[in-house]
Order: structure tokens, then sequence, then C-alpha cells
């Protein structure tokens, strides 16, 4: 076992890149020699090396370092808060929120704001990402993960928060957009409205496109549905866009037509390490997470 007092001055250490700028840093009176003996009796537990000398006072972390510093510095940068709010009986603190961008608009907003109504000092940073790094976890930049994603992995947590259902969407102008039933077979010679390629988005259009046994033979691609739906406006194609909304998207000049046979839904997910240290602002933003 790991004694915790060797992790706090390793983490010292790392932060400041030397022992005796570490010892003046602790939260706690600590001798440089003291210092020095936690890291040395780490290394012996874990039986490398996690610091290399580079001046007088300066240390760099090794690669192995490296990888135990991203791993301890969450605990011990979260830690004061959590006393505090712990102390206090309130959540607060910082949350770091990393959401997909149809997401980031029409499902955070109402979110974020009933955990400020729990949580009134929370520091809520929301960061639109287009694509999901679920190592954002892993190495502590992010508290919180909330997308689609075909497959989570065994270390993350996950809640479900709500559901994209597939669409049509296609100009209002199109011959087509009054028709009672629509099937993406109708429009298999049109131009196709995709996301950028190499994006999740784009794969699953794509996927979505073969369940119909439809090749597009022209293509443009965007990079957000905002953009895609004002390709689809100005009349340069149709698309097949998961959204939140049962009514599917509502854009100036486009008309929205459910996906059926198959149809298509994918489960929105939030996700967050199961290992987390104890986070008060996490568990109240759970606790009022949107109902799917």
């Amino acid at each position: 076992m790991i004694s915790l007092h060797r992790l706090e001055g390793f983490y010292w250490v790392a932060k400041t890149a030397g022992y005796a700028r570490a010892a003046r840093a602790f939260p706690y009176p600590i001798t440089q020699p003291a210092v020095h003996q936690q890291v040395k009796k780490l290394e012996s537990d874990v039986g490398l090396e996690l610091f290399e000398r580079v001046g007088k006072d300066r240390m760099q972390l090794t690669p192995a370092g490296e990888r135990l510093y991203r791993f301890v510095a969450p605990f011990f940068e979260g830690l004061p808060s959590v006393l505090r709010a712990v102390q206090s009986g309130e959540e607060s603190g910082r949350l770091v929120i990393h959401a997909a961008p149809l997401l980031v608009r029409h499902l955070m907003p109402r979110w974020i704001q009933q955990l400020r109504r729990k949580a009134k000092d929370a520091r809520v940073e929301l960061v639109e990402a287009a694509h999901i790094d679920v190592g954002r976890l892993r190495d502590g930049s992010a508290d919180l993960l909330v997308d689609y994603l075909p497959k989570w992995p065994d270390d993350v947590a996950t809640l479900r928060v709500g559901t994209l259902r597939g669409f049509v969407v296609l100009p209002s102008s199109h011959k087509l957009a009054k028709k009672a039933r629509l099937t993406v077979e109708h429009l298999a010679e049109e131009t196709f409205i995709s996301y950028t390629p190499g994006m999740l988005g784009h794969e699953l259009q794509l996927a979505a496109l073969a369940e119909h046994g439809v090749t597009p033979r022209h293509m443009l691609s965007a990079s957000t549905a905002e953009s895609i739906l004002g390709f689809v406006g100005a009349e340069l194609g149709f698309s097949l866009l998961p959204w939140l909304d049962e009514k599917g998207p509502n854009a100036p000049g486009i008309t929205s037509v459910p996906l059926t046979s198959p149809k298509i839904e994918f489960p929105v997910m939030a996700g967050w390490r199961k290992d987390t240290p104890e986070h008060p602002l996490l568990d109240a933003a759970l606790e009022c997470a949107p109902k799917p």
C-alpha cells in the first residue's frame, strides 16, 4: 500500500519542479529533507525513478513520473474545495464538462441552469468538443463527458441523459417535402450533406444510409449541425441528422421527417471516472441531470 504522504510529497515536487520550492509550497510546515525522503520512499515503493535532476534544485519528471502525476494531480488540486464543501455542507467548486456541439446548444443550458439553482457558488466550465476524448477524464482535465459513444470503456460510469433520433432534412421547396411517407431511397440521387469525414457523426450518417441501401454519388460536408442545416436550407442537398427534440430540426427553409424503417435512435450518456475522488459538485450535477 502506497502512503498518501509520499504521494503528497511527490505531487508538490512535480508541481514546483524542486524540493526546496515544494517544501515552501506545502500547506503545512515541512522541511526539504523530509520532502526528499517522501519521494525517495515512493520511488522505492514503485521500483521506478520518478524524477531526474536537470539543475541545482530543478527536478524533471520521468515518463513514469508524468503518468503518475496526471493521475494524482486532480485529487490534490480538488481536495481543498471538497473539504470546504464538506465543512460547509454546500456543493461548490469547479466542474469541467466536455459535450458535443449539438448537446451544448440543446441539452446543456437547462441542465446547467438546474445545477446553478442547486449549487449557487458552482463554477461550471462547458467545453464544446467536436471529438469526445475519454482520455480527458483519465488525466483529470474533464470531470464529465456528454455525448453518444458506440462503446464506453469499463473504467467510466454512465448515466443516460437524452436520446438522439434520426431525421431526414431536406429543403422545404423540394418536391418531396410534402410527401406523406418519405424514405431515404427517394433521395438516392440527391447531393448528401454530411458531417466532416473523420467525425463520429459522419460514420453514423454513412451507416444509416447503408441501412437503407443508399450510397451518395455527390457529397458536401460541414463540421456542425447548424452548418449542415444552412446548406440544406440553401437547397444544396439533403441530410440525415440526429436530434434531441422529437419534432426534429427546425430552421428556415428546411423540412424534417423522422427516419423510420428502420427507426434509428442513439442514447446520449453522461460519463465520469468510476474512481473519481469525492466531488460534491459532480454529484449535484448528476442528481439534476435531464431525464430522457
